[in-house]
């Protein structure tokens, strides 16, 4: 199983040296950490171990001005590799990038006294000794970057702390998910994302949708650590080049996921772990994924919370976020990543025992269910989608609400656009006809507008070949549904009978004559140039004749003189027509 291991620790206490020592690659890559001599970005590269297998490093930054970064290198890592200069012990960073571990549920790790050529015997004795106090139950290892000493020991205790880890889901078994934490352009290639690869696989070919921003990409290839692959799995540092988004589109913080798998919120209900007091209303910080986004805690009991979010995020139950506020406050397991507004302990509190009704708002693919923490009982499912009772009656409560506001002529409204609608709209006890939904039986009725139908049918039977406007569409489609008018042109109309007796002429001429131009169809109804050439652009659209050269023809199916219904109109319900 693919795992990545971040360092953790203050500055200058030989993060990076210790990562090139190891990997043989330097991770500061920018020219501004190169002369400064400190990390500024996330830096990654391939850690060989001594057995052959091969982990994902993630080297972060120590500075306390980039910690939302180290948060962005952390988030998504198996293991630590905390990282403690021999000479100075435990600092400010030391002890909050700890905690931030902690937070995310890293639990499992090494632990590096670096700089062991620089103390004396009993000093480094002494920090070895501090470091097993500090991170009970992680095997400490002295090392030293500058003369090789301890790199192989090193290698040997994280290959021990991989082989503990517990085997994830497979990953056909997850849904997709990776977040950013770089974008680049490659010439040749366009637009590539990295990140860690949360839960699923990607390879070539595959469609991502990006989120929270709504966009979506196909995957053009895929790499591990600067070598092509077909397929990355979950655990493993990933590029994939993009096409579909510039490189414009995208930032870090964005979410890569499979479509339909996963929510985008404002808001997310969690479980919360306290390193100081968080008050109602506090402005944090939320760290989540690779984002960091400005929020309002509002508190649940004692230990709930519904995190505010000011931008959306794409989170799943299961999820871990750290609260900061210029320092690290605390943290959250996400119990809902898209709950309702309202505060609800009794519902949280369901959440947390694992009621999966109380928590699924939306339609779920089944195959994210597990990967949520979650099983299809309790749920409604259908094709392939699960979702709760309360969201399916939510849905057809707010659809029946806006058919019930639905204009009488045309009364019915478009479906939702969703991916999970063709799965879920034959479970709401309406009618599809056509592309909208109806009230079951309903038909479209003129109502109070039967005066003002008279009046345009008298119109049009005084106007004879001659179109009249009618800038009323959604009355003119009903009239033309019922036979009382045909439209021509854009926004003008004629009779049925003046209609019909144009289509006679037209027909009995190309049937003697074998064509008809506008000219001759002209003289032969005695009216003017632009009504001739409406009507048979209307037949062109009715199928009834083509154009061919100067004239018309009839088509091979035009047989009898009846108009086609035209094609942008819905078919009517039938007591209706």
């Amino acid at each position: 199983m693919p795992l990545t291991v971040g360092t953790a620790g203050h500055i200058d206490h030989g993060k990076t040296w210790l990562v090139k020592a190891l990997t043989g690659k330097d991770t500061d890559r920018l020219p501004e950490e190169r002369r400064r001599g400190i990390s500024i970005a996330l830096g990654y590269a391939p850690l060989e171990l001594s057995d052959g297998r091969r982990l994902s490093l993630v080297d972060v930054p120590g500075h306390e001005r980039f910690v939302r970064t180290m948060v962005a290198g952390a988030t998504g890592i198996d293991l630590f590799l905390l990282v403690i200069d021999a000479g100075e012990g435990a600092r400010p960073q030391t002890y909050e990038h700890l905690a931030i571990l902690r937070l995310l549920g890293v639990e499992r790790g090494v632990v590096a006294v670096t700089k062991a050529d620089a103390v004396d015997a009993e000093t480094l004795e002494l920090a070895v000794e501090e470091a097993r106090e500090l991170v009970p139950g992680a095997e400490v290892v002295a090392v030293s970057a500058k003369v090789g000493t301890g790199l192989d020991e090193l290698r040997d205790a994280l290959g021990r702390a991989a082989s503990a880890m517990p085997r994830g889901q497979a990953p056909d078994v997850a849904a997709t998910r990776m977040y950013v934490d770089r974008v680049f352009s490659l010439s040749g290639i366009g637009t590539v994302a990295t990140g860690t690869l949360w839960s699923g696989s990607v390879g070539a070919g595959d469609v991502l949708r990006v989120e929270p921003r709504g966009l979506e990409a196909r995957v053009r290839s895929v790499q591990v650590h600067d070598e092509a692959v077909e397929r990355a799995d979950a655990g493993q540092r990933v590029a994939v080049a993009l096409t579909g988004v510039e490189r414009t589109s995208l930032r870090r913080g964005d979410a890569l996921v499979a479509p339909g798998a996963f929510p985008r919120s404002f808001r997310l209900d969690v479980s919360l772990d306290e390193l100081a007091p968080i008050r109602d209303g506090s402005r944090v910080t939320v760290h989540h994924g690779t984002s960091s986004v400005a929020a309002r805690v509002a508190r649940i009991g004692e230990h709930h919370a519904q995190l505010r979010l000011d931008r959306a995020v794409v989170a799943a139950r299961g999820d871990r976020v750290v609260l900061r506020s210029g320092t690290t406050l605390g943290g959250g397991l996400v119990l809902d990543p898209a709950p309702p507004r309202s505060r609800d302990e009794a519902r949280l509190a369901a959440a947390e025992s694992g009621d999966a009704s109380s928590v699924v708002h939306e339609p779920v693919r089944e195959s994210a269910l597990a990967l949520r923490g979650l099983s299809a009982e309790g749920l409604v499912r259908a094709e392939g989608w699960a979702f709760s009772q309360t969201w399916l009656d939510s849905l057809a409560d707010g659809l029946r609400a806006r058919l019930a506001g639905a204009d009488p002529l045309d009364p019915g409204i478009p479906p939702p656009a969703d991916a999970w609608a063709a799965a879920v709209v034959p479970l709401l006890g309406l009618e599809r006809r056509g592309a909208k939904l109806y009230r079951p039986g309903v038909a479209a009725a003129l109502g109070e507008r039967e005066r003002e139908a008279e009046q345009l049918t008298a119109r049009l039977e005084e106007a004879g070949l001659e179109p009249t406007p009618v800038p009323d569409a959604q009355l003119a489609a009903f009239l033309e549904r019922r036979g009382d008018l045909v439209r021509i042109g854009d926004g003008l109309a004629v009779s049925r009978e003046a209609y019909d007796r144009a289509r006679e002429v037209l027909v009995e001429e190309c049937t003697r004559a074998g064509a008809i131009t506008l000219a001759r169809f002209r003289d032969l109804l005695g009216i003017s140039r632009r009504p001739a050439q409406v009507l048979l652009e209307r037949f062109d659209a009715d199928g009834l004749t083509r154009r061919l050269g100067e004239g018309r023809v009839l088509r091979r199916q035009a047989r009898e003189p009846t108009a086609a219904a035209p094609a942008d109109v819905p078919p009517a319900p039938p007591a209706a027509r």
